[in-house]
């Protein structure tokens, strides 16, 4: 018995000995502190939005022909009203030239057909009076009055000679209009198809053709970004937004819901957005712009002020977090009710107090409720921002 006594405890020896080497070790994971601070609630754009001039047309003639004219070029800063490009109308000016000529010829006619218009009136006077008298025949003083009423209606034709050819005049200024693009704000010229000696022709119905001018008035800016449907019914005329672009890394422009589209695009069949145009609320950040830019827009939705938050990428599907036990040194799942989220933070309305340290390295492998831990001596005192 003796024998088999001391074999046993031999055996549990070893047993105890092989344990203690194979027990399960601590997982190390990493902690972050409860801890109050702001949450905001936000949306930001499916894809990249793009900055936008609020003045922005494409420009072509009324009527094809060969470019005769070209006085800017591209970047050019024009003003209002400036002549951008002219076609070859030397025909519509030699027609001009013939209706003012014929305005000065009518004009003229009118003071000689008019004066003696005004001759046989008096002459029909006289003839009246002498008619009076006796000392003519009815007749002649009919004659008379005839021929002042003759003068007269020729005198009016004349007048109405004189509106016709001034209408011909304005006729052959519009034609002419038509071969002349001129600028309709101050702006810059953004693109130029066609030279010098070029025919150009304007868009036919349902064929697209470059214009021959873009201008764009680059001293008013907004940024147009598409946004997810989903979103669309949260988006509010003047809420705050801030604006991030490529060009302008580490920076961050402050703006305002300028305006929400009243329709959904349909880019593709899965992908449904609606466009919001966001101005920047100071005046010279648009100065580090340009249009084209592509630009991302995040837009807050609401905003809650030292509060119970989290780090979003703590929470599990449920809206659930792995809380750490000291005293036990080990996790528990814990349910939590959650209030405003974005990408960064979660506000926590019940289920934790400041101070509870959670995990945040939920990808390693292990990480579970009752896991034994070993909290990460650079994380232990880690806090969220």
């Amino acid at each position: 018995m003796r024998r088999i006594l001391i074999i046993f405890v031999i055996i549990a020896g070893l047993g105890a000995v092989f344990w203690w080497f194979n027990r399960p070790q601590p997982i190390t994971v990493a902690l972050v502190e409860v801890e109050r601070g702001n949450v905001e609630s936000s949306v930001a754009n499916t894809r990249a939005g793009s900055v936008e001039a609020c003045q922005r047309t494409r420009l072509s003639p009324i009527s094809g022909g060969r470019i005769a004219y070209l006085g800017v070029k591209k970047g050019d800063h024009v003003k209002k009203g400036q002549v951008l490009l002219r076609l070859w109308n030397d025909d519509q000016q030699a027609q001009s030239h013939l209706a003012q000529t014929q305005v000065a010829s009518s004009q003229k006619r009118i003071a000689e057909v008019c004066a003696m218009a005004d001759n046989a009136e008096r002459e029909a006077g006289r003839m009246a009076k002498l008619r009076a008298k006796g000392f003519i025949s009815e007749g002649g003083e009919e004659k008379a009055r005839y021929e002042a009423q003759s003068r007269r209606a020729a005198c009016e034709a004349s007048r109405a000679d004189v509106v016709q050819a001034q209408a011909r005049v304005k006729v052959t200024k519009v034609e002419q209009d038509r071969t002349v693009l001129v600028a309709p704000f101050d702006g810059i010229v953004a693109d130029i198809v066609g030279e010098l000696g070029e025919y150009t022709t304007p868009s036919p119905p349902g064929v697209a053709t470059p214009p021959a001018i873009d201008l764009i008035d680059d001293t008013c800016l907004y940024i147009e970004a598409p946004m997810d449907e989903v979103d669309a019914p949260k988006i509010q005329v003047g809420q705050s937004a801030r604006v991030s672009l490529d060009a302008l890394p580490g920076k961050v422009l402050p703006g305002h819901v300028k305006r929400v589209a009243p329709y959904v695009v349909a880019v593709e069949k899965q992908a449904r957005t609606v466009d919001v145009e966001v101005l920047l609320d100071n005046a010279d950040d648009n100065k580090q712009l340009l249009v084209g830019y592509s630009a991302d827009v995040e837009i807050v939705l609401d905003s809650h002020a030292n509060v119970l938050r989290v780090a979003t990428s703590t929470l599990i599907e449920g809206n659930k977090v792995l809380l750490y036990l000291p005293e036990r040194r080990t996790l528990e799942l814990r349910a939590v009710k959650t209030g405003i989220t974005n990408w960064e933070y979660t506000e926590i309305i019940d289920g934790l107090k400041q101070g509870d340290r959670i995990v945040a390295s939920l990808e390693r492998e292990g990480v579970k409720a009752g896991a034994r831990v070993t909290p990460e001596t650079n994380s232990a005192a880690s806090k969220t921002k």
